[in-house]
C-alpha cells in the first residue's frame, strides 16, 4: 500500500490544478453548459495530467541528484529512494502512451500540441532549465500550451488575450517561484539549479514586479475592449477586475511576507483567501458571460 501512496506521489496528482486550464476555452466560449464540448475538454484535461505525469516522473530522474541536496525535494519518491528509477521509467511510459491515445482521439492537433509540450519539457529538463530567463519562458509555454489544447480539443478558436494573460500570468508565478527557490537555499542554490546563479533577488523583484503590472493591465484591456465587449454583448466584464487584483496582491503578499511561493499549485490549494477569491472571480465571470448580469 505504502508503494502505491509513494507512486502517487511521484506523479504529482495535487499538480493536475494546472491543467484546468484546458477549460478556459470552453468556458469563454460560452460553452460550458454543452455536454458535448465538455466531455471532449474533460478527456483533453486527463490526457494532460497523464502527459504531465509521465514528464514530472521523467524530470524527477533527471533531476534525482540535485533533488537529494534541496531541503524540500529531497523528500520526493524517487530522489529519496522510496520509489525506484525502473520503476518511474515504466509508470512513465505507460502515463505517455495512455495520455497520447487521448490526444489521438481528440485530434491531429491536440496530439501535435501534446508532442510539442512533452518534447519543451523535455528539453528543460536536460538543457533549458540551466539557462536564465529562458527557463521561465519555457514554463510559461507549458500553461499556454494547455489553454491551446482545450481550444484545438473542441474547435474553438483561442482568443489572444487569453494567451497573453496566460503568458504573463505564468511568468509572474515563475520569477515569484525563483525568488522563492533562491531565498530559500541562499549559497547553495546554485548546486540545484544551475540558472540561479544568474539570478538575484533584486533582479527577479524587479521581474516580478514587471508582470505584476502586465497581467493586471492585459486582463482589465480584455474586459473593455471593444471587440470583446461586442463578442459577449456586455460590458459588466470590468467588474471582475477587483477578483484578479486582489489574486495577485495576495499572491504577493505569500511570497514577500511570508516566504512562500515554491509551489504555486500548493499556495492556490492551501490559502483559502486566494481559494475564495478564484472560486469568485470565476463565479463573477460565468454571470457575466452566461446570465448577463
Amino acid at each position: 500500500m505504502s508503494k502505491l501512496k509513494n507512486l502517487i506521489q511521484a506523479i504529482r496528482v495535487k499538480q493536475w490544478v494546472k491543467n484546468l486550464l484546458v477549460f478556459a476555452a470552453v468556458a469563454f466560449s460560452e460553452n460550458l453548459f454543452s455536454r458535448e464540448l465538455i466531455i471532449k475538454s474533460v478527456l483533453c484535461f486527463l490526457g494532460f495530467c497523464l502527459v504531465a505525469s509521465s514528464v514530472y516522473l521523467v524530470n524527477d530522474i533527471f533531476d534525482r541528484e540535485r533533488d537529494q541536496r534541496h531541503p524540500d525535494k529531497k523528500n520526493r519518491p524517487i530522489a529519496s529512494g522510496r520509489v525506484r528509477v525502473w520503476e518511474a521509467q515504466i509508470l512513465a511510459l505507460g502515463l505517455f502512451l495512455a495520455g497520447f491515445a487521448l490526444a489521438l482521439n481528440l485530434g491531429r492537433a491536440v496530439f501535435i500540441i501534446f508532442a510539442v509540450y512533452f518534447l519543451s519539457n523535455f528539453l528543460y529538463s536536460v538543457w533549458i532549465k540551466n539557462l536564465a530567463i529562458l527557463d521561465v519562458f519555457f514554463v510559461s509555454l507549458g500553461f499556454v500550451l494547455r489553454v491551446v489544447a482545450g481550444g484545438e480539443a473542441i474547435k474553438v478558436e483561442i482568443s489572444t488575450w487569453i494567451i497573453l494573460c496566460t503568458i504573463l500570468g505564468s511568468l509572474f508565478l515563475s520569477f515569484a517561484k525563483r525568488r522563492h527557490e533562491l531565498s530559500l537555499q541562499g549559497g547553495d542554490a546554485v548546486s540545484h539549479r544551475k540558472s540561479l546563479a544568474e539570478y538575484s533577488t533584486y533582479f527577479l523583484d524587479q521581474m516580478i514586479a514587471v508582470t505584476t503590472a502586465s497581467t493586471v493591465m492585459a486582463y482589465s484591456l480584455w474586459t473593455m475592449w471593444p471587440g470583446v465587449v461586442e463578442k459577449f454583448h456586455t460590458r459588466h466584464l470590468p467588474w471582475t477586475i477587483p477578483f484578479v487584483c486582489y489574486g495577485i496582491f495576495r499572491y504577493l503578499y505569500l511570497v514577500h511576507q511570508k516566504g512562500e511561493g515554491g509551489d504555486p499549485t500548493q499556495i492556490f490549494l492551501r490559502d483559502k483567501p486566494l481559494l475564495i477569491n478564484i472560486l469568485l472571480w470565476f463565479l463573477s465571470v460565468i454571470l457575466v458571460l452566461y446570465f448577463k448580469i
